[in-house]
C-alpha cells in the first residue's frame, strides 16, 4: 500500500479531474442506478476538487463500515479479496493524462474513486463483496476459484446493468466511468442477457474493447442472493475449502 499525497496533485491533473466528472456525472445522470447519484452526495464528491482519501474515508466509514486504501496500480485478486473481507477497497491515486479523457484500458483514480466508490455507501454492494470475499478466502489456494469469482466480480461490479422499475440502469464502474461505454451499454449493440452465475463464471474478461455482452439483475438483492448457490457450486466440485 502507498498513501495519497494529495499535496501533490497538480493543477492540470486538479483540471483533469473536473473535466471527467462534469462530463461523466451529466451523462450518468438519467442512467445511473439510484444508490450511485445517492453515494455521490453523501460522500462530498464534487467537480472541483480529487477527493480527499482520508476525508472519503470519515464519511465511508460512518455510512456502510467500509474504507478505501491507496495502490499504485493493478493489485493480485487474492491480495485484493483478503482486503475486501476487511471492507477495504482498492483505489488507485494517479490520474489519467488529458490526451487520455475518453478511454484507458488501465484503470485510474478516477474509475476507482468516482466509478466504484459512490457504490461502497450501498448495502446490496457491500454485503456481496463481502460475500465474494469469504468464498475466495476458502479457496485462496486454488486458482480456478479465485478466477471464477474475479469473472463474476468483473460482470456485476465493473461491467453490470441492473432493472430499476421500468428502466435500464448502470451500477458497474467501468461504465459509470467511461464516456463511450456508458452510450454503448445502453444502445442496442450488445447483447443483454439474463443475470446467470454458472454462464458469467464461464465467459472471459474483455479488456481490451467494449464488452460483448452485459449480465443484468432484476434487482440489486440477486447479488447476494446468488452466492449460497455459488459456493455450493464450489464445494461440489474442489471440496469444502478451508474453513
Amino acid at each position: 500500500m502507498i498513501s495519497q499525497r494529495y499535496h501533490l496533485y497538480t493543477p492540470e491533473e486538479q483540471h483533469t479531474w473536473f473535466l471527467l466528472f462534469e462530463r461523466q456525472l451529466k451523462a450518468v445522470e438519467q442512467f445511473a442506478y439510484s444508490n450511485f447519484l445517492t453515494g455521490i452526495q453523501q460522500l462530498n464528491f464534487t467537480a472541483s476538487a480529487i477527493p480527499d482519501f482520508d476525508e472519503v474515508n470519515k464519511l465511508l466509514r460512518n455510512i456502510t463500515g467500509w474504507s478505501i486504501y491507496a495502490v499504485p496500480g493493478l493489485i493480485d485478486n487474492n491480495y485484493f479479496f483478503e482486503k475486501i473481507f476487511e471492507k477495504q477497497f482498492a483505489a488507485t491515486t494517479w490520474i489519467r493524462k488529458p490526451q487520455n479523457l475518453d478511454y484507458l484500458e488501465e484503470p485510474d483514480m478516477f474509475h476507482d474513486v468516482f466509478g466504484h466508490v459512490p457504490m461502497l455507501t450501498d448495502i446490496y454492494i457491500c454485503d456481496y463483496l463481502h460475500g465474494l470475499s469469504e468464498i475466495a478466502k476458502k479457496y485462496s489456494t486454488n486458482e480456478e476459484v479465485i478466477e471464477a469469482i474475479a469473472r463474476l466480480y468483473w460482470y456485476t461490479i465493473e461491467f453490470g446493468l441492473v432493472q430499476e422499475g421500468e428502466q435500464l440502469k448502470i451500477y458497474g464502474a467501468g461504465i459509470l466511468s467511461s464516456i463511450g461505454e456508458t452510450v454503448y451499454a445502453l444502445s442496442d449493440t450488445p447483447a443483454k442477457v439474463p443475470f446467470d452465475v454458472r454462464k458469467i463464471i464461464e465467459t472471459p474478461y474483455i479488456k481490451d474493447s467494449f464488452q460483448k455482452q452485459y449480465f443484468v439483475l432484476k434487482s440489486m438483492q440477486q447479488l447476494k442472493d446468488c452466492l449460497p448457490g455459488l459456493e455450493k457450486h464450489f464445494e461440489k466440485k474442489y471440496g469444502r475449502g478451508t474453513e
